[in-house]
């Protein structure tokens, strides 16, 4: 097994004053949340502290996670590296677990040398301790937003002076054992937003079944409580005096907990919300196709501290800050995003490979023979215990069978079929853009040294 190193140094102006104001940090991840937001068009969302903190920050509108699977797109986003290049090939919780690679450093490890205290409220999902080492870490339910708020509050307070990094990771919308934790115990504070099944919008991923109507209706209400959360961490920002020196970051670990997004590289399950607010800066929004490989870079930079790649076989930091967009850069630049999936939970087996521009999706099955695995909460949904109780050939416009067994190569002409239903990969017309997505695929692969690339001499 490979393993990584980062090492930092911290960046020192030589002019700056010595009793600058801290640059701290606040991520906000959302569990299991695609593009439904107000401020992304979603016609029935009640996110009204999202759709603020979009006006006041820069709203990304291709953003995208490098896998569809929570803890693995966690160590993504916590380490800046793709699955494959971190360790942590899945999930990090029950008996058989994955963890990161020990030698790997995650943003707890790369700013404690900077004088930052860091914390987590709430959902972390990743390990182990010595690749995370958070100084405080308070565990909640994740889905109560005054508990998680009071949480936040004795964090900031207690950071007094010192510069923090703290991750708050919400729960919500993500699937309870029952529902979507609509039913639980929460203060009378915290509004109940219900939304009704005949109004909702039903991806094109999924068929329109009452069953899948009332789904969605109970994640959509789970979603107004998320947004009820942000919008009381925020305050606390405001009240303690922090929000003009804490870069704040809203993004999502995958698409919605539904068949056809998450655990899937499609658009439905890596195309995200990512909001960026600094300090000072001018609103708006940016076109660039930015990756959840991006998130460490970003706040390095912000922080002003440079990693420096490590040892033979390190993998140096594939992204890159995204603060320069907020300053004006071109996304005219920013032209390709990547993804890597090996496993949801350890009996979920199956390797892919990403490489996404603008115009068109290449997806590598590494184990196409084998049958699509379902993530355990979406194969007891009552969605697709539907599709399977039917027998249904359709499962919203992709095809059932489409689904469970896919090819080697997939190929989707972005343009023509923004929902990527029709695989061109044997089309003549685009053999010219699949020759050149496999060629950055491959050559991305060699340079985050992906262990199965042995496959290639053995297959």
């Amino acid at each position: 097994m490979s393993r990584y190193t980062l090492t930092v140094v911290v960046a020192l102006g030589a002019a700056a004053p010595a009793a600058a104001a801290p640059k701290n940090v606040v991520l906000l991840v959302a569990d299991d949340l695609g593009l439904q937001l107000g401020c992304y068009g979603d016609p029935v969302a009640k996110t009204p502290n999202l759709d603020r903190l979009a006006k006041s920050g820069t709203r990304f509108t291709q953003a995208f996670a490098s896998v569809a699977s929570c803890s693995a797109s966690r160590a993504t986003i916590l380490t800046g590296l793709p699955t494959h290049a971190c360790g942590q090939f899945g999930h990090a919780h029950a008996e058989h677990n994955f963890h990161s690679f020990r030698a790997v450093k995650g943003l707890p490890a790369l700013l404690s040398p900077a004088g930052y205290r860091s914390g987590v409220v709430a959902k972390l999902h990743v390990q182990p301790r010595e690749v995370y080492p958070f100084d405080v870490e308070v565990q909640n339910s994740g889905r109560n937003p005054v508990q998680v708020a009071a949480d936040v509050k004795k964090f900031v307070a207690d950071s007094g002076d010192k510069p923090f990094f703290l991750l708050v990771g919400f729960t919500d919308p993500h699937r309870a054992t029952k529902g979507f934790a609509n039913d639980g115990k929460y203060p009378p504070e915290v509004p109940v937003v219900a939304f009704d099944p005949k109004t909702v919008p039903v991806p094109y991923h999924l068929p329109d079944q009452p069953e899948v109507r009332a789904e969605l209706a109970e994640f959509y209400q789970s979603l107004a409580r998320l947004d009820d959360g942000v919008g009381r961490v925020l305050k606390v920002l405001d009240e303690a005096g922090r929000a003009n020196d804490t870069l704040v970051i809203f993004l999502s670990d995958n698409g919605i907990p539904f068949p056809g997004a998450k655990t899937t590289l499609y658009d439905a399950g890596v195309h995200l919300p990512l909001i960026v607010r600094k300090p000072g800066q001018k609103a708006g929004e940016s076109a660039a196709l930015v990756s959840w490989t991006d998130i460490v870079p970003t706040v390095l930079d912000w922080c002003g501290v440079k990693p420096e790649a490590g040892g033979k076989k390190a993998v140096p930091l594939p992204g890159r800050s995204v603060l320069r967009l907020l300053d004006g850069e071109s996304a005219d630049a920013w032209g390709a995003v990547y993804g890597s999936h090996q496993f949801h939970e350890v009996t979920m087996y199956y390797p892919m490979r990403m490489v996404r521009s603008r115009e068109y999706k290449y997806i590598l099955n590494l184990a196409h023979p084998l049958e699509y695995p379902h993530a355990s909460d979406l194969w007891g949904s009552l969605t697709w215990q539907g599709v399977l109780k039917r027998g249904d050939k359709l499962m919203g416009s992709r095809e059932v069978k489409a689904y469970l067994h896919r090819p080697k190569e997939e190929l989707y002409d972005l343009t023509a079929d923004p929902n990527e239903l029709k695989n061109v990969a044997g089309d003549p017309a685009h053999a010219k853009a699949l020759e050149g997505l496999r060629a950055k695929l491959a050559g991305w692969r060699a340079a985050t040294n992906d262990p199965w690339l042995v496959k290639d001499k053995h297959e």
